[in-house]
C-alpha cells in the first residue's frame, strides 16, 4: 500500500493528490469525455486530450505545491486517473444518448450499458392491401 501511495503523490499530502488529480483533473476529464461523446466521436479521441490534461495536472502540482514537474512516474499516475474518469464520463454520456436518441429500439440496462428492446410479439397495425 505504501508503494502505491508513493506513485500517486510526491511528498505532498494525500489530500493534495485527491484535490488536484482526482477532483480537478478527474472532473475535467469526465467533462471532456462527455463532450467527446456528445459530438458522436469515438472514445479514442479522448486519449490525446487526456494526455494534455495529465500534463496540466502535473503542472498544477508543480506550481501550487512544489511537486516534481518532470517525473514520468507521477505523470503516468495523474494521466491514468484522468483517463479512467474521462472514459467513465464518455460511457455515461453515450448510454444516455443511445437511450434518449434511439429510445424506440434501446433501453437502459444499468448505469453503464444499454440493450435492445424486446420486439413486439405480433405486428399489430400492419395489413396487406394491394
Amino acid at each position: 500500500m505504501r508503494s502505491l501511495l508513493n506513485l500517486t503523490y510526491d511528498g505532498n499530502s494525500l489530500g493534495v493528490f485527491l484535490l488536484l488529480t482526482v477532483t480537478l483533473g478527474g472532473g475535467a476529464a469526465a467533462l471532456t469525455g462527455r463532450a467527446i461523446a456528445a459530438a458522436w466521436r469515438p472514445w479514442w479521441h479522448l486519449i490525446a486530450l487526456v494526455l494534455l490534461l495529465g500534463a496540466a495536472v502535473r503542472f498544477l502540482h508543480f506550481a501550487l505545491f512544489e511537486g516534481t514537474l518532470l517525473s514520468l512516474t507521477y505523470y503516468v499516475a495523474d494521466t491514468a486517473v484522468c483517463l479512467v474518469c474521462g472514459l467513465i464520463g464518455f460511457r455515461l454520456m453515450r448510454v444516455s444518448q443511445m437511450v434518449t436518441c434511439y429510445g424506440w429500439i434501446n433501453e437502459r440496462a444499468d448505469l453503464y450499458t444499454w440493450r435492445r428492446r424486446k420486439a413486439a410479439s405480433g405486428r399489430a397495425g400492419t395489413s396487406e392491401s394491394g
